[in-house]
């Protein structure tokens, strides 16, 4: 399929079609898709169009941006989906608000959207309901805040991270000597 009729598509087979956007600037396809059918519309994009590669997941924060995000939203989240069938690419964009950011995950239509939405929770403070394993990725478990968000305090001291007790490796054998040695 290509960008037409993957337009046509999806204006006629969801109910949110009057809100979604679409266009193409600088080559690349964008789509912007109100966050109550992205999961609806990323699955049908799977099955239907041939995006069977999800190439990247990510957000931003556009607090004191101007002009502001509509409806009082403060974040975006942007799903990056890729047809190797086609060599077609599409950017969905959705939006999110400030308080109690909530999106749907994806990782029951692509597994690797598990890492991706992993980072964004721990970066962000975006929920993503019904996600396996929801946890922080980058920053340590005690870590307090969400360091990409805006109004992160770049000063705040952090709690110190707990030494974590190590195991012995596979590598060392039962008298403690590496067998790389």
């Amino acid at each position: 399929m290509n960008f037409e009729e993957i337009k046509l598509y999806l204006k006629n087979n969801h109910s949110d079609a009057g809100r979604m956007l679409f266009w193409s600037e600088r080559g690349l396809n964008y789509a912007y898709i109100p966050r109550d059918s992205i999961f609806t519309a990323v699955s049908q994009l799977r099955d239907k169009s041939g995006f069977d590669m999800l190439m990247d997941l990510f957000a931003v924060d556009y607090l004191n941006y101007s002009p502001p995000l509509p409806e009082g939203n403060r974040f975006e989240i942007i799903t990056h989906l890729y047809s190797t069938k086609n060599n077609e690419r599409l950017f969905i964009k959705s939006f999110y608000p400030a308080e109690a950011p909530q999106a749907v995950s994806l990782t029951p239509v692509y597994s690797a959207a598990n890492w991706f939405e992993r980072e964004v929770f721990d970066m962000y403070g975006i929920n993503f309901s019904a996600h396996p394993d929801l946890r922080r990725i980058l920053m340590y478990e005690g870590f307090e805040g969400h360091p990409l968000r805006k109004d992160y305090d770049i000063k705040k001291r952090q709690p110190l991270a707990t030494l974590i007790k190590k195991e012995r490796s596979v590598f060392e054998d039962r008298g403690g000597k590496s067998g790389r040695d």
